[in-house]
């Protein structure tokens, strides 16, 4: 493809690099607006520079990614109210056998997690679940923190809902749920052992010290607010949106019941009558002794009428520890459901949509609560991005750089497959992995289109190894880095600051290795 005329190149230039340094910087000191608006403004800028028409700019929304990205988002928030983030949580303490099996349990739920919920969600929930158990068993945070966020990345590889450059590569490659985890999960878990060994070898000195002695309460009042943080997967925040007896399952003991008033109330009114009673006299004192009957009957109606009541109670609440626990079986099936209809082909983004609108129908109460927690600003996000991105292309920039690297980047030869791979690696973290996508992909599955059917599936999926193990490499390489960065330094009470350096020591390595580990085992 030719260059476009020199204005449409120069303008589409300024507008595409506006939006990068935005989205790459959020928070630059001269235009602190974000990433969303960012995006935005690149989108606007191409429209009116006339990079793109209007029509052209509404046609470059790629609606079945974001029906995808929507759909995840509202069945994970399900999921959330599930506790299924809680248990998780449990998960990492559980029978703790030191501090190295700590790190290979994170490393592994991590992974797992980020494969079906995303990594961006996994580091969110998971963080300061991280720096408690750290802290309980007086351990260095950062190792179990790097943990976190390189297998959350690694783990995300494998599934097309593992991460939003997968989403793309998902569904413009035409590759089904099935297809693209068979071929990506070998290097995934290779990947993911490989990084467990560095990490070990990197902090064995660590890792090795002896753990101080615990006091037994303390170390039950750790565990108990380990697994009682929930966080919204979409927006960051703390979970409060629901009520308490919902999220946990249980009724407050301290607050009285309508029954327990009743039964007060009557036991008050029949002590008034029993003193009242006692002043008529010493008749109804003989009466009373001559006729024991009435008094075993006193006796006995009371206990009978407190057990009756007691069982009432008891009744309430074991329907509604059952309709729970009901409800939270059908958010687990239905998720199950959505997994194995993606894995038999069909069609991704509507099979999540109608997923998450069955969990709105059975919830059967005003969705606004879970709906609200759909990060509707990254939607917008990738709206901006996809016009913003769809113009830099119509520039003719990415396509005459691709000519140029095209003759040293097939992937039927190794020496190719190494160069394309380098290629998508440091464009990944200098332009952020799903701009990357979206500029080199059309053009990588044409050229291996040319070798064969089975070359370009295989390009599409090194083109989502490559790129999504590229995140590892800098603290800036993707967002889930920059989430546990960022939820660490503001956890309350345990703040820690995970810096560049730090991360860059393990994050070099283990990417370049994990890399060609990987690109050996995509098929």
């Amino acid at each position: 493809m030719a260059l476009a005329p020199t204005s449409k190149v120069v303008l589409g230039s300024i507008a595409f690099a506006i939006f990068w340094v935005l989205a790459v910087f959020p928070a630059v000191p001269f235009l602190p607006i974000g990433r969303t608006a960012g995006s935005l403004l690149g989108a606007m800028l191409m429209v009116i520079f006339k990079v793109l028409s209007p029509d052209q700019a509404y046609a470059a929304i790629d609606l079945p990614i974001l029906g995808l990205l929507f759909g995840t988002m509202a069945v994970t928030t399900f999921l959330e109210r599930a506790n299924m983030f809680k248990y998780l949580g449990k998960l990492l303490s559980w029978k703790s056998k030191g501090p190295k099996d700590l790190l290979c349990r994170i490393c592994l739920i991590s992974a797992i997690s980020s494969a079906f919920f995303t990594n961006d969600t996994s580091c969110i929930v998971l963080t300061e679940f991280v720096l408690k158990i750290a802290r309980q068993h007086n351990l260095p945070p950062y190792p179990f923190l790097l943990a976190l966020a390189t297998s959350a990345n690694i783990g995300s590889s494998a599934t097309p809902i593992g991460n939003p450059q997968n989403l793309v590569i998902a569904i413009q490659g035409k590759i089904s749920f099935g297809r693209f985890l068979m071929g990506i999960l070998p290097a995934m878990l290779v990947g993911v052992v490989v990084n467990v060994v560095f990490l070990i070898a990197m902090y064995w000195k660590v890792l090795s010290c002896p753990k101080d002695e615990e006091d037994p309460i303390s170390e039950i009042v750790v565990e108990e607010e380990v697994v009682s943080h929930q966080f919204s997967p979409a927006r960051m925040s703390h979970f409060t949106s629901f009520n308490s007896q919902e999220c946990n399952g249980s009724v407050d003991q301290s607050t009285p019941s309508e029954s327990e008033v009743q039964m007060i109330h009557r036991s008050t009114k029949d002590s008034t009558k029993n003193s009242n009673a006692s002043k008529e006299g010493t008749n109804d004192t003989k009466e009373e002794i001559n006729n024991p009957s009435k008094n075993v009957a006193i006796v006995v109606d009371k206990p009978i009428e407190a057990h009756v009541i007691l069982s009432s109670e008891e009744k309430d609440y074991m329907n509604n520890k059952w309709k729970r626990v009901l409800w939270k079986s059908c958010v687990y099936a239905i998720t199950l459901v959505m997994l194995i209809a993606m894995l038999i082909g069909l069609n991704m983004a509507w099979t999540a949509i109608a997923a998450a609108i069955t969990l709105v129908v059975l919830d059967f109460k005003d969705a606004g609560p879970s709906l609200e927690k759909v990060s509707y600003a990254l939607l917008v996000f990738f709206c901006g991005m996809f016009i913003t991105v769809d113009g830099f292309k119509s520039t003719g920039i990415p396509s005459a750089m691709w000519d140029l690297m095209e003759p040293y980047s097939r992937i039927d030869h190794a020496s190719g497959t190494a160069i394309l791979a380098v290629v998508i690696l440091v464009l990944s973290n200098l332009a952020s992995n799903v701009p990357t996508v979206l500029l080199l992909g059309a053009r990588v599955a044409a050229s291996a289109a040319a070798i064969s059917k089975g070359d370009e599936e295989k390009a599409w999926l090194i083109l989502a190894w490559v790129s999504t193990i590229a995140g590892n490499l800098s603290l800036l390489g993707s967002a889930a880095n920059l989430i546990v960065c960022e939820q660490a330094r503001r956890a309350p009470n345990l703040g820690y600051t995970l810096t560049f350096w730090t991360h860059l020591k393990i994050g070099l390595p283990s990417t370049l290795i994990v890399t060609a580990i990987g690109l050996t085992l995509i098929k």
